[in-house]
């Protein structure tokens, strides 16, 4: 498909990196003849797959803005193209094997794998994207919990993707002693910066290297589905916010949500599982 997409691009004259969103949508709605070939129209759910994927090359390249990001959220206020129906979350059993499953180290040596551990908790308690806990200030996270035992987390746009809007959230109470011990840990290590979840030299971990994470957790935990990665665990959040009784719009504003589906989608899949 990336293949389909750069020979596009050159029979318009258009370098890669300097490809606009309005073409990307062109490119995945109308189609385009390369050679003596027509590139067929794309159903909604490949479309946006398709639209995925080219995102993360520009992400690789870090190219910014990424056309892509653009081109996707676009597409969804104007309900042009959705995600599956089947939204993939893990069931309360796997939840349990997952938190099990994660990486954990006493060796002073192997912060790595708490920062690791305390990341996808967040993501699985807290509802954040990728995007999002990679880019998350020390500052973002509060130090005193709540009555119910909560932690609440202050979302900003710095060093988030243009993808996130500024929120607060709850992060719940399985996840807080954990995170609360890493950012401890966090402050105290000799790494630059104010990312909570940063690599060694203080810079914001890729988005590529958090789905390995979580893969490898799945794969630890034994869990197989049929798509996983980041998005995998804040769906389960939502879904589990709704199970304890979070009224839907309540939820929207804990996940941020602006341009993506709407909380109805969470509440079907709660209903399957």
């Amino acid at each position: 498909m990336f293949g389909k997409y750069a020979r596009w691009l050159s029979s318009r004259g258009t370098a890669f990196s300097r490809a606009s969103h309005y073409e990307l949508l062109m490119f995945i709605e109308l189609g385009s003849v390369v050679g003596n070939k027509r590139i067929p129209d794309l159903n909604s759910k490949i479309s946006y797959r398709y639209l995925r994927l080219i995102e993360r090359c520009y992400l690789y390249l870090k190219v910014s803005p990424n056309p892509a990001q653009h081109a996707i959220f676009g597409a969804l206020k104007q309900q042009r193209y959705f995600k599956d129906k089947s939204m993939v979350t893990l069931t309360s059993e796997q939840l349990d094997r997952f938190v099990a499953a994660l990486p954990s180290s006493t060796e002073p040596s192997e912060w790595r794998r708490r920062r690791d551990r305390a990341m996808q908790l967040v993501m699985l308690f807290g509802g954040l994207r990728v995007s999002e806990v990679i880019g998350m200030l020390m500052t973002e996270i509060g130090r005193q919990a709540e009555m119910d035992g909560s932690l609440q987390l202050h979302l900003t746009t710095e060093f988030k993707s243009q993808s996130s809007y500024e929120h607060s959230t709850f992060l719940r109470t399985p996840a807080v002693e954990d995170v609360l011990a890493w950012i401890a840990e966090r402050a105290a290590l000799p790494i630059t910066g104010d990312l909570a979840f940063p690599s060694y030299n203080g810079s914001p971990l890729d988005q590529a290297t958090v789905y390995r994470h979580v893969k490898a957790t799945l794969r630890a935990a034994k869990i197989e589905l049929p798509r996983s990665g980041g998005r995998t665990l804040r769906n389960t959040f939502a879904v589990q916010e709704l199970k304890q009784g979070t009224q839907k719009p309540e939820l929207t504003k804990q996940l941020g949500l602006a341009l993506e589906r709407s909380t109805d989608t969470y509440e079907m899949a709660g209903r399957r599982e």
